[in-house]
């Protein structure tokens, strides 16, 4: 097949002086996210993509009036129009411009036609069909740098490959979903509606969009492949994430302050208001620290909340705010690790009209003032740079705030409650946390236990987080008892985050109601006592004694240390043959059960 049998002729395409600002708008009003530049004599001098328009933006070193020439790529693939399919070279990650014998421009080969064209003269291959050169290899690296998710099943909606823009796409694994067929996917919810059942049901192409969990929007092509015969043999079906549009009108009208993950994360915490979930605690543990998360929620003090990650820092701050006087005023929550150290001070303090360059013309409210007569949670506190350090000691101390750009202070009325699960005392010994800063913060300390030291919150949390996701699912799953005990032994170095997720992932994935310790994953079966050795006079071949043993201290060494690397080095081997032996023990201890 000849490029100019698929290439596509209406087209969006640049003149070297049409201006950024232009530019934008034709990307905006369109699904294609690149175009060639053109001269006077429709010849191809340059392609500019929109994330090279996005990068200049962001990074300032481009104004909205000037040539889209100063942002193009000149180093251009073109492709003649009676080239073959076949020999087309697909390091390009853009569409490819399509030219004459000449040179001038007369259309472009879209990247996802050339993956799918390519894909066909695989399956042509497969089926027996000479002077088909593209390898197994070649088509996985197509599938796999395609910028769209592709989905492949068979005629019978079997799916039979999934890229990695698929996942990233709609935050489903291809792993849960390989070798499924749609119908029974459609049926666990891991979608709502399928294209490609609606392909097989009218025997023709079908569009639909749709949202994932992932909170992506996302359009949604599937095409059927004809046989010989006339019967659909294939589905293929494209996802083109279409949030990344929306978002990139939203930057280009905000002046391409931030980017668009920083954006989103920033907005969601200034209208961020209390949503307090349940605390699930029947540990006294755990039930001392709630009794003293009560007792300082009645006084307006700050609050040092320590523990390790997946905890639950965050719950037991917003249980502070949700029993203190403030209760009815804001509660906001920063993490201090995710903002960039440049953007912190101003999305803390504010800044006043004019301030620097590319500032809000009216100046901007910190989340200080935001959140003025309620609570702000400053999380991960011991990732603040040291100089911003300096500036939330004042406010501690004076209780007012200063806007970047301003010289009169202004008095606000905000509770702090800080968290971190690092050990600030010894980043007070290594200079990088300031002493006098832990001592106003570290007034009353709150310690939440991890997960292995709550033993008796595990069922509980078990049983809150089945009854969620059931719920949420439209499912009626419970866990055998020997998975229970399984999770009783285990060391949670997730904690209570983990637990959440791995309850979450067997309810998915589980193709039956009763969730069994063939379902879980291998590190959560090495825990299982079913793996000791007896601790009676039972004889038993020493080949396998040391088996066993030797599966106990590999278990041992990777709970304590956490990673391959490390536990590997405690037993003196290397990391391979610790996985090798590991991944062998698991399956062989779980078979037995």
């Amino acid at each position: 097949m000849k490029v100019k049998e698929v290439m596509a002729t209406e087209i969006l395409k640049f003149s070297p002086t049409t201006t950024m600002n232009e530019a934008s708008d034709l990307f905006v009003s369109s699904i294609i996210d690149s175009a060639p530049v053109i001269d006077e004599d429709n010849r191809v001098i340059g392609i500019v993509t929109k994330d090279d328009m996005l990068k200049a933006f962001m990074n300032n070193t481009i104004k909205s009036d000037s040539p889209i020439s100063e942002v193009c790529t000149k180093d251009v693939i073109t492709v003649c129009e009676n080239e073959y399919i076949k020999n087309i070279d697909i390091s390009q990650n853009t569409n490819i411009p399509v030219i004459k014998e000449n040179g001038e421009l007369i259309g472009m080969l879209p990247k996802l036609k050339l993956n799918k064209e390519l894909a066909c003269i695989k399956i042509r291959q497969s089926n027996g069909i000479k002077n088909c050169e593209l390898t197994c290899l070649q088509l996985d690296s197509i599938i796999e740098s395609s910028y769209d998710g592709i989905y492949i099943t068979d005629g019978k909606a079997n799916t039979l490959r999934i890229n990695k823009s698929y996942e990233e796409i709609t935050g489903l694994k291809r792993e849960d979903m390989l070798g499924k067929n749609m119908k029974d996917l459609e049926k666990k919810g891991y979608i709502s509606k399928s294209a490609t059942l609606l392909v097989l049901e009218r025997g023709k192409s079908v569009t639909i969009q749709q949202k994932y969990k992932s909170g992506r929007k996302v359009m949604i092509s599937s095409n059927p492949i004809f046989n010989k015969k006339g019967e659909i043999s294939l589905v293929v079906t494209n996802v083109r994430d279409v949030t990344a549009l929306i978002e990139l009108e939203e930057q280009l009208e905000k002046n391409k302050e931030l980017t668009e993950k920083y954006y989103y994360e920033l907005e969601q915490m200034r209208v961020k208001l209390l949503n307090t979930a349940d605390i699930v605690a029947e540990d006294h543990h755990m039930l001392e620290t709630i009794k003293l998360a009560n007792r300082v929620s009645k006084v307006d003090t700050t609050v040092l909340i320590l523990g390790e990650t997946g905890v639950g820092k965050e719950e037991i701050s917003k249980y502070i705010h949700k029993n203190s006087n403030r209760k009815n005023k804001q509660f906001l929550e920063i993490n201090c690790g995710a903002i960039p150290h440049t953007l912190i001070e101003a999305e803390l303090f504010g800044y006043e009209k004019g301030a620097f360059t590319g500032a809000n013309k009216d100046g901007k409210m910190g989340l200080f003032e935001v959140a003025d007569g309620g609570t702000l949670f400053l999380d991960e506190i011991g990732e603040l740079p040291l100089d911003m350090q300096v500036k939330l000691l004042r406010v501690l101390q004076k209780n007012e705030i200063t806007r970047i750009g301003g010289v009169k202070p202004i008095k606000i009325d905000v509770r702090i409650l800080a968290a971190t699960n690092r050990n600030l005392e010894e980043m007070v010994r290594e200079k990088t946390f300031r002493e006098d800063l832990y001592y106003r913060l570290n007034v009353v300390p709150i310690v939440i236990p991890p997960l292995r030291e709550r033993k008796q919150d595990i069922m509980p949390l078990i049983k809150y987080f089945l009854s969620q996701f059931n719920k949420k699912y439209g499912l009626n799953d419970y866990f055998d008892s020997n998975v229970l005990k399984c999770f009783y032994e285990y060391n949670w170095p997730g904690n209570v985050r983990e637990l959440k997720n791995i309850v979450e992932r067997l309810v998915i994935i589980s193709d039956k109601e009763k969730i069994t310790l063939q379902d879980l994953p291998s590190k959560y079966l090495s825990s299982y006592s079913g793996v000791e050795i007896s601790s009676q006079d039972d004889i038993i071949p020493l080949k396998e004694g040391v088996e066993r043993l030797e599966q106990r201290l590999i278990k041992k060494s990777f709970d304590k240390y956490g990673n391959v690397r490390d536990a590997a080095k405690a037993l003196c081997i290397d990391p391979s043959t610790f996985v090798r032996k590991r991944k062998r023990y698991s399956e062989k201890y779980k078979q037995k059960q």
